[in-house]
């Protein structure tokens, strides 16, 4: 009886402080004087560095669209823009808007990329699934949004896609399988 007082006392306690807050509400924003604000948070380059600064482009992912298609899609990325930066936005999938609009990825929703980097214009993605695993029409897909995505980040050569540093051999729209693809490959599959 004692051990159930004592938790009924304290979960009152609790529910009592809990109506409580620290900082007041208003119904409106309120302006913070500049003079006010800490730690240099307005100034031109990056706080506790010598002169950083960091810049952002937009750059073009590809999605599927309502019809099926790829179709680009704008991202905000540091600039110049890197591969892997890229793709990991491209990993992240359509936004909510775009979702609502029909749009989707043919890339898996768990698909963990390792490292992506460019050599001679070459893209090189090692991936931690194979994307063969996929229903081949989206396998299709998936790697037209990848080998377009990196085509726009600099991957003008083509692109390389390896799982755990063996090289794969991606599905062509005609049906054929190659271990370098080129952009020029999934055209056909673009929304013209």
């Amino acid at each position: 009886m004692r051990q159930l007082r004592a938790i009924v006392s304290i979960a009152l306690g609790a529910l009592a402080l809990s109506g409580c807050s620290l900082v007041s509400t208003t119904s409106s924003p309120s302006l913070i004087p500049r003079d006010q604000i800490p730690f240099s948070l307005l100034g031109r380059t990056i706080p506790g560095t010598n002169n950083g600064r960091v810049r952002f482009i937009t750059q073009p992912v590809y999605i599927v669209d309502a019809s099926g298609h790829l179709a680009p899609s704008s991202r905000i990325v540091p600039s110049p823009p890197v591969l892997a930066t890229v793709l990991r936005q491209l990993f992240v999938g359509p936004t909510q808007i775009e979702t609502f609009a029909g749009y989707t990825s043919a890339l898996p929703s768990n698909l963990v990329l390792l490292s992506a980097s460019i050599k001679n214009g070459v893209g090189f993605v090692d991936l931690a699934t194979k994307l063969s695993r996929l229903h081949r029409s989206k396998e299709i897909l998936a790697v037209g949004q990848l080998v377009l995505t990196a085509r726009d980040a600099g991957a003008t050569n083509g692109l390389e896609i390896t799982v755990d540093g063996r090289v794969q051999r991606s599905l062509l729209p005609n049906g054929t399988r190659t271990e370098t693809i080129t952009a020029n490959d999934y055209q056909s599959l673009l929304n013209n």
